[in-house]
């Protein structure tokens, strides 16, 4: 559709046929200035090399709102001092996003049947493989643990159990029907594809590592597209922002986006991911002191390490935060993903992305008058 608009403009230039009219967005210019507010103050308050942000509604794909800061003003483009501000991180940057690949795991074993949220694990802290060696995040094992503790400690060792559990195969179906390693093809230029090619390894560690977002990397529309399944019931949607574009004698034209994409978990498996992801928020994020009493919020946080330029390994001080969440939680009506690169003086996502999620929610809330669930 962004090629067929261009096409048109062109022979409007080029047969001299004058072309007036409106492109009409999915953008709401409200949300996307509390989307902007709150991203500006998160690099203020830690320092970051960027945070970026995606608002939409997880069923028809529609958005809302899209920021990434630091930016720049398009009507004075030679102040610019950096040609990397010019791109669109959002769509042409891709990065290993931790642990909220975490949920998409889960739900693939729960689809499979290979797992159920009370289904449990001897957890010794760390997972070995030849030579290398998998660690939660602090090190320490729980013992016994059942797969809900898994995402609300946000467990690298229960995750590999679950991808062990599905195998190679079965795991890199799941992902690869996630859409992680093809374009959206959203209506913006320059998109790129994720970078997966750690799942067709014969080495066993890229399955593990994979299972809680290391060592694939996504642009951050399409991992909202990923994480847009576990909230719609199981579907894939195409996320869009061109709603209609009105000629300016009479005609409109509205593209023709899919509205009911290919179905990659069950409904059931919807359901209960989000009841586990709701129970994230009501008992461990910060430890439930952030829940919304009158609303079911589902949402997990991820903390990853940032590879080094040179692809030999990562960086022991630089992090790359990221928050997503939807409500109200059994039908939801939005879907919220944030993230920050390199924030400084602060160790996880929870500390960085929880106030500014929670702070976006009430407003979407308020803003749209959803009542509580």
């Amino acid at each position: 559709f962004f090629a067929e608009v261009f096409s048109d403009l062109g022979k409007g230039i080029f047969d001299k046929d004058k072309r007036e009219g409106d492109i009409i967005l999915t953008i709401e210019p409200e949300v996307e200035r509390a989307l902007h507010q709150e991203l500006k103050e998160v690099l203020k308050d830690f320092s970051s090399d960027l945070a970026g942000g995606i608002s939409l509604t997880p069923k028809p794909g529609a958005r809302y709102a899209m920021e990434v800061l630091p930016s720049f003003d398009p009507n004075n483009v030679r102040a610019v001092k950096s040609n990397s501000l010019l791109g669109n991180p959002l769509v042409e940057n891709v990065y290993e996003m931790g642990s909220i690949v975490k949920p998409l795991t889960m739900a693939a074993g729960l689809d499979a049947g290979v797992i159920n949220s009370k289904t449990t694990y001897y957890d010794n802290g760390f997972v070995m493989f030849s030579n290398a060696k998998i660690s939660n995040f602090d090190g320490k094992g729980r013992g016994t643990v059942p797969m809900q503790e898994v995402l609300n400690q946000s467990l690298n060792t229960g995750m590999v159990y679950v991808q062990q559990k599905l195998g190679r195969e079965k795991f890199r179906g799941y992902m690869l029907n996630y859409g992680l390693g093809v374009e959206t093809g959203i209506d913006l230029p320059g998109e790129t594809s994720g970078l997966v090619k750690n799942l067709q390894s014969d080495r066993d560690i890229e399955y593990a590592t994979a299972s809680f977002g290391q060592g694939i990397a996504m642009t951050p529309i399409g991992t909202v597209r990923a994480l847009s399944v576990l909230a719609n019931g199981g579907r894939l949607i195409e996320p869009h922002l061109i709603d209609t574009i009105d000629h300016k004698g009479g005609f409109s034209q509205k593209p023709s986006y899919t509205t009911e994409g290919k179905q990659v978990i069950t409904q059931k498996t919807s359901e209960e991911i989000t009841r586990m992801l709701v129970l994230v928020v009501d008992k461990a994020l910060l430890g439930g002191t952030v829940k919304i009493p009158e609303y079911s919020v589902a949402a997990k946080t991820g903390t990853a390490q940032i590879s080094q330029e040179n692809g030999k390994g990562y960086y022991q001080d630089r992090f790359l935060h990221s928050f997503f969440g939807y409500f109200p939680a059994y039908d939801p009506q939005f879907l919220i993903f944030l993230y920050t690169v390199n924030p400084k003086g602060v160790s996880f996502a929870s500390h960085t992305l929880t106030y500014p999620f929670i702070r976006l929610t009430k407003f979407l809330l308020n803003y749209y008058e959803i009542p509580p669930d």
